[in-house]
């Protein structure tokens, strides 16, 4: 296995979800994690555990996604336990309230860009200073919202992704020459808390009508193919969205 198969990763918002699966089958494959979180103390300290039980590494750092010295602490801790990150996961983001664009509030739109933009920049920027020539892996999260606009629901988060989709492409141009790739995730209908917390449950309920593949996504299902845009299964890989969304 080369260095890149078997070096740290980084993860933004690893304590539930899509990142809280990631962790977990990182440190299952063998690599040692660092990921961040927002809040709970208890469910970052369970996904650490359940890493451990898998065989694997995982350290939990509490933080904000869009706080620059968060971010900053969570890479000093990945080099500081493990070593240089190979790979990074920028993971973490918000959909905000529901609202249609007459009535979104400022405060929530702010807050939308300020974590979803704003803190994958900051942590894409970490991980290409900490890789420095040596290379590495950074995968984005995006989603199909990006592309299906969102209107009448999330249009400001569907906005927000829009621009990682952007970042993914310009970034990989930048970098490649640091044989650093950039690729993005894009997950359709994911069976998480994010709908609920929404009050938007009934977006799964629906999704035999309206995804091709008639059902919604598991956790895992996006977790692997973030795997695999960190491993040199992927080595020739930059620049892309893979979308994970079952058709729609």
């Amino acid at each position: 296995m080369s260095h890149s198969e078997t070096g740290p990763v980084v993860v933004t918002g690893g304590s539930r979800g899509i990142g809280a699966a990631t962790v977990e089958t990182l440190a299952a494959a063998g690599r040692p994690v660092v990921f961040s979180y927002a809040s709970s103390d208890a469910a970052a300290q369970e996904v650490c555990d359940r890493a451990a039980a898998a065989g694997g590494q995982a350290v939990a750092v509490k933080g904000d996604a869009a706080d620059e010295a968060a971010v900053e602490k969570l890479f000093a801790t990945c080099i500081e336990r493990f070593g240089t990150p190979t790979g990074v996961f920028t993971n973490a983001g918000i959909t905000g309230p529901v609202s249609n664009l007459a009535d979104l509030d400022v405060a929530d739109l702010r807050r939308v860009l300020e974590v979803n933009v704003t803190g994958t920049f900051l942590a894409a920027r970490a991980a290409v200073r900490a890789m420095g020539k040596s290379g590495g892996s950074i995968v984005l999260m995006s989603s199909r919202a990006a592309k299906l606009g969102s209107g009448g629901e999330w249009i400001h988060y569907a906005a927000s992704k829009g621009a990682i989709d952007t970042l993914c492409t310009g970034l990989a141009q930048e970098v490649g020459p640091q044989n650093i790739r950039v690729n993005a995730v894009a997950p359709g209908l994911i069976a998480t808390e994010i709908h609920a917390a929404a009050g938007r449950e009934h977006r799964l309920e629906t999704a035999d009508k309206t995804v091709p593949l008639g059902r919604v996504g598991t956790v895992e299902e996006v977790a692997k193919g973030v795997l695999w845009l960190l491993s040199d299964d992927s080595a020739y890989v930059t620049g892309t969205i893979i979308d994970i969304g079952g058709g729609r």
